[in-house]
Order: C-alpha cells, then structure tokens, then sequence
C-alpha cells in the first residue's frame, strides 16, 4: 500500500475509529462504582437494621450468593425468628430454605 492509499482510509475511517480509541480509553479508566450493592454491604445494612428490632438483638449478617446466615441473641424466639426471616427475604429475595438463623452462644 501506498502511502496516498493509507490517507484516504483512514481520512475515510476516522470518526469510526477516534469512537473506538475513546471506547477503549474508557474501559482501562479503573473506577469505584458507588451504590453498587455487594454483600458486605447488604450485611452491614441488614445488620443495623435488624438490630434495632425488637428482641433480635446482637446480630451478625454473613450474606453470600447462595444464602444468608444469620447469628443472633434473639433465635430461640419463634416469632423473631419468623420476622427475622420474612425480613432477610424481603431484601435479598432469597427463599427461605436459603435463610439460615442460628442462636448467639451466650457469652
């Protein structure tokens, strides 16, 4: 090819290929996706939430993709138990054969 010919293609292709330099430029710019939910974060707000709920007490949250398992003072309760896991389903939509709650060892 002539040095005439890779003028014209690239005069001819110039926008086309300036979209993709910038595409590509954009993509290897890191950056930190704010309001993106990751399970810590559903765990730290299940966390706060549920221990302000009556009889729950302290609360551990460990959420996975799988499931959710719960650790709290307030297990032995059938009712906190059942409020526990209508509350965990609501947020996560997970079923709750994926809702494990376990009773805090007393300390």
């Amino acid at each position: 090819m002539n040095l005439e010919r890779i003028k014209e293609l690239l005069n001819k292709w110039k926008f086309p290929l300036l979209i993709l330099a910038l595409g590509l430029v954009l993509l290897l710019i890191p950056g930190s996706p704010e309001g993106v939910q990751t399970p810590d974060s559903d765990a730290l707000q299940l966390e706060r939430a549920l221990s302000e709920a009556k009889g729950v007490g302290e609360i551990t949250v460990i959420v996975s993709e799988h499931g959710v398992v719960i650790v709290c003072d307030g297990a032995d309760n059938a009712e906190i138990r059942l409020d526990i896991l209508h509350a965990i389903g609501s947020y996560t939509g997970y079923r709750s054969d994926q809702i494990t709650i376990l009773k805090r060892i007393s300390s």
